[in-house]
């Protein structure tokens, strides 16, 4: 339904019913006014699957109905692979026309500012454009099947500490690059019914009752027309929250805040044009799923087990692979070690838990195979530093045995579920010290020893030297075991890459000295520099880099071209690369494009992920991949002029196989196609006029006065070497109303005003 149709609605409505329509009925469903044909809907939380509540009532905490858990976002965004991420959101669609369901609420695009946010594996990435562009993904896969997807949590909310009351202070550049980039581009592409404000404060005002947040920047800059509701019980001032934008109130306060709504618009403190606007939004989102009710829906929960193991494969990333110990041989001996082969850890705790019967262990995949021997090897209750038992004692040494005995040991070890969770976040980036010190002694008698991980964000890797391979399933969905066996004996190629740095350490990380914040304020200090765009502007080593992951053959990149080498910025570039396999095998390659800033004078990182494909080829194939760029690719956000800015001068365009393996790269010189003009004053300092390429014309002149100061008519210097570098550092940082002083009246005052209006016309 298209809001000019639902207006016709709202205008038939009584101010009470108006009001009312923006608040939910009850946990799940809106309200319903039965005499305009406007029904109750229910939505339900995602976004890896469904988490209906079997009951109609309740504050969330019922059993949900049986459902397919797909992998998690977290490991989701390390397929790097946009098709699998719209089948996997059209199959959640599907099953919500199944169970009736209009809006599915995920994904959640928040950035991974740290790496011990407790709600880590419910987000994609560290980097914008590759998290809004996995969401617009998802989004669109999900909307195809005609209900809504709501994208979550607008914005800056990066932690759970405090997070119903904190203040996310943010300056805008690191706003505009980082933090709601991640949600623009799926918000603008995929056009997703609906936006979660979050519980956070935003630079000192809720984001419930933010305008410029909600209004300004969502509603018109970016012309979004869907519906702004709250996360869950988030507003603070509802008056306040619908003139800044917020629509719907989820769930409701038993008819409170519609009260003060009404006596609002009575009073004349709202406009009836806002609330009218408000519940259009309502009801075009309730009206566009009535239209689109597919009462023929089947849900195929086998179909969807198969594809959620499917997609798990795509996800899983090869970390470490020496003397290619993986694939393993289905006839070796083998020890499997540890809890999690048995009962895996496959998705995070809180609203996105999804009830599941059907989750597959890699234990249940080779309990015919005779070769393998398993031991738990740990308990997945942490022993939190306490004293040994003996059954840890027992459990440790049986594992050492099985290693002894094995051609190679792989141990499945993770996080537990007590370790990372909605509510709360980690204290340390460790994994359980159980599961440390058996990897460590496995180690030592067995050369060949491999580990597999269950977690949804980085951990620290006491033992990475001492092991030959490491595999991230990251959450890896009800599919983990069949996904993880395929991969281990070679009948998939891995082909996740790293969405996210994983550091050596927790205190490596940008925001460790001001992460959660304090009392009621988070500091985000480090700027735009959050993740690799922090570890490559440091030359820093981590564990292992963003985009990175390996697989079972090899790739040579070739041929890079650019269709154009010098441009302005609203004219698209189009860059080529061939990706060939030259291994043996069948494998996927995700080639990244990274653009870097070779000379500015802002701040800016090493390089910025601007492009990305997943391709497949058999041995021996070769495939050209075809990147296209526009303005953004080469911007920053302008703070003085409030815009996207490109500075002129040049840009490599780099292409690689993760954000530290760059294959090629090319240069290109790009220019503005709208120039920014400065306010110019008497402090303006000399270099800051002689390095800005759009005025070197205006300036010409008295750059040349001011070069000629130290030598004579013949280009003599004047002064001694070491005099002549103290002077000439000087006059560059001097601001123009010095100049008429130090040059003995040669410049005068009158020359600069002149030169100043000029440059500021």
């Amino acid at each position: 339904m298209t809001r000019k149709e639902a207006n016709a609605l709202v205008k038939q409505m009584t101010l009470e019913e108006k009001a009312g329509l923006c608040s939910g009925k009850d946990f799940w469903r809106l309200k319903s006014v039965e005499r305009l044909g406007i029904p109750e809907v229910m939505v339900c939380d995602g976004p890896n699957g469904l988490r209906k509540q079997s009951e109609e009532e309740g504050a969330g905490i019922n059993e949900s109905i049986e459902a397919v858990c797909f992998p998690g976002s977290c490991a989701e965004a390390a397929s790097f692979d946009r098709e699998t991420m719209f089948q996997a959101g059209q199959a959640m669609g599907n099953a919500c026309q199944a169970e009736n369901i209009s809006i599915l609420l995920g994904p959640g695009a928040n950035i991974k500012r740290s790496p011990i946010c407790g709600r880590n594996f419910e987000y994609y990435s560290e980097d914008p454009y590759l998290s809004s562009q996995i969401a617009a993904a998802h989004i669109k896969g999900v909307q195809s099947k005609g209900v809504g997807a709501c994208i979550k949590h607008f914005a800056a909310n990066n932690q759970e500490t405090r997070r119903m009351s904190i203040s996310s202070q943010v300056e805008e550049r690191a706003l505009r690059e980082i933090y709601l980039a991640a949600f623009e581009d799926a918000i603008k592409e995929a056009k997703p019914w609906a936006v979660m404000c979050s519980y956070n404060q935003l630079n000192g005002t809720f984001a419930s009752e933010n305008r410029w947040l909600l209004t300004d920047v969502l509603k018109n800059e970016w012309g979004y027309e869907g519906l702004v509701v709250t996360d869950w019980g988030a507003v603070n001032d509802r008056v306040k929250g619908l003139l800044a934008g917020l629509d719907l109130e989820m769930p409701g306060s038993g008819g409170w805040n519609d009260a003060k709504i009404v006596e609002a618009v009575r009073s004349g403190s709202i406009p009836e044009s806002v609330l009218d606007s408000a519940c259009e939004r309502i009801v075009a989102a309730i009206m566009t799923y009535v239209e689109n009710r597919d009462t023929e829906a089947v849900w195929d929960r086998q179909a969807d087990h198969k594809l959620a193991v499917q997609t798990a494969k795509e996800c899983m990333v090869l970390l470490k692979n020496e003397e290619h110990l993986l694939p393993l041989s289905k006839e070796s001996r083998l020890a499997f070690i540890g809890k999690f082969a048995e009962k895996p850890r496959f998705q995070g705790g809180g609203s996105s838990h999804v009830n599941t019967k059907h989750w597959s262990s890699a234990l249940d995949q080779v309990k015919t195979m005779e070769n393998i021997t398993y031991v738990s090897g740990f308990d997945t209750v942490d022993t939190m530093g306490k004293e040994d038992t003996d059954l840890d004692r027992k459990r440790l040494n049986d594992a050492i045995a099985a290693a002894g005995n094995a051609e190679a040991a792989v141990i499945f070890a993770g996080l537990p579920d007590s370790y990372e969770s909605e509510g709360f976040d980690r204290k340390h980036m460790r994994l359980p010290e159980n599961q440390n010190r058996l990897i460590q002694a496995v180690a030592e008698v067995q050369p060949n020893t491999i580990v597999v991980l269950h977690n949804g964000s980085p951990v620290e890797m006491p033992w990475i030297d001492k092991v030959k391979a490491v595999l991230e399933t990251y959450l890896g969905g009800e599919g983990v075991g069949e996904a993880v066996i395929d991969i281990l004996f070679g009948d998939a190629n891995p082909s996740g890459k790293l969405p996210e740095t994983f550091p050596v350490k927790l205190a490596d990380n940008p925001s460790y000295l001001n992460f959660p914040g304090e009392e009621t304020r988070v500091e985000y200090k480090e700027g735009i520099f959050v993740g690799y765009r922090y570890y490559d502007k440091k030359e820093m080593n981590v564990l292992f880099p963003f985009g990175h992951g390996l697989s079972y053959t090899t790739f040579a990149y070739s041929d890079l071209t650019v269709d154009r080498k010098r441009f302005n910025d609203e004219e698209e570039c189009r860059v080529s690369v061939r990706i060939t396999n030259t291994g043996d095998r069948f494998g996927k390659e995700v080639v990244q494009l990274y653009i870097q800033d070779l000379k500015s004078r802002v701040i800016r990182p090493v390089k910025e992920l601007k492009g990305f494909e997943k391709v497949s080829l058999e041995p021996g194939e070769k495939k050209t991949v075809t990147f296209t760029l526009g303005k953004r690719a080469w911007a920053y956000y302008d703070t003085e002029a409030k815009d996207w800015y490109t500075e002129e001068g040049e840009f490599a365009i780099l292409i690689g196989a993760s954000s530290r393996d760059i294959r090629l790269s090319e240069t290109v010189y790009v220019t503005p196609a709208v120039r920014h003009r400065r306010n110019y004053t008497m402090n303006t300092l000399l270099e800051d006029l002689f390095e800005c390429e759009e005025i070197k014309d205006e300036v010409a002149e008295l750059k040349h006065f001011c070069e000629s100061i130290f030598v004579d008519e013949t280009g003599e210097n004047l002064l001694g070497e070491g005099m002549k570098d103290m002077m000439e550092a000087q006059t560059r940082e001097m601001p123009l109303k010095s100049i008429p002083s130090f040059s003995d009246g040669k410049i005068t005052y009158e020359y600069l005003e002149k030169m100043l209006n000029k440059l500021n016309a």
